[in-house]
Formats: structure tokens, sequence, C-alpha cells
């Protein structure tokens, strides 16, 4: 479970970040994205599918977390 930084780029998009492999992509979709809670399953734009538990409440940005592969 890598650790991931989610910052708001410069189009107010929100971009996940990979240290270890510095891989930085934006997000596409995040299957639960309301003020209560944020998370479950995240699409970046390359495709790729990631999964958090979804946290209430909605964090802020940016913040690094922890996801697993999905």
């Amino acid at each position: 479970m890598p650790s991931v930084m989610i910052r708001k780029g410069d189009g107010n998009e929100l971009l996940f970040y990979i240290a270890k492999k510095d891989q930085e992509d934006p997000i596409e979709t995040v299957e639960t994205d309301t003020e209560e809670a944020w998370g479950g399953l995240v699409t970046l734009t390359d495709g790729s599918e990631w999964y958090i538990d979804p946290i209430s409440p909605r964090p802020t940005f940016p913040t690094t977390l922890r996801f697993k592969r999905a």
C-alpha cells in the first residue's frame, strides 16, 4: 500500500502522486466525492485504478493517504 500525495493542480483538478514511482496523474473519477465523505475507487487519467476506504469527513488537500491497487 503506497503512500500517495493528493493535491490540487493549476486547473483545480486533483493530482495523484506516488513518490516511489515518481508518477503523477490527474484523477479522472472518485467513487465517493461529497462534503461528508471522500474515497472508494479512484480512477486516474492513465486508466489505472486505486482504492481507499471512504474517509469521513472529506480531507483537505494537499494530503497524504495510503491506497491499494484496485
